[in-house]
């Protein structure tokens, strides 16, 4: 699995943003995603060369043709990464509303705790 450093690299590029974004709505060869994204054949190949390698993408032979498509794992790394800002907000949060809640009034004879 790579890691969300070589995932956020990879995404760095916006013509590889662009490939990734036709592949989520459905798998195409390099003949279709030339049609969605103005760059050569040959640049399209490149850029699905570092897709795969940050494991964003992978590719079934059909005849002749690769057929590309997104792959959902290579997310995972940079999920987990992008998780810990959350959980990390979160866990601030609980101890502010710890630090600043009231503390438990007084009580009437017969309240439930």
């Amino acid at each position: 699995m790579a890691t969300y450093g070589a995932v956020l690299d990879a995404l760095g590029d916006p013509t590889r943003r662009a490939i990734l974004e036709t592949l989520r709505r459905g798998p195409r060869s390099v003949a279709e995603l030339t049609e969605h994204v103005a760059v050569s054949r040959p640049a399209i190949s490149q850029h699905l060369k570092v897709l795969g390698a940050a494991g964003l993408v992978d590719h079934e032979s059909r005849g002749t043709r690769n057929i590309y498509r997104v792959d959902q794992d290579g997310l995972e790394s940079l999920r987990e990464w992008l998780d810990q800002f959350w959980t990390d907000a979160l866990d601030a949060f609980a101890d502010h509303v710890r630090r600043t809640a009231p503390g438990p009034g007084p009580t009437r004879e017969g309240d439930q705790p």
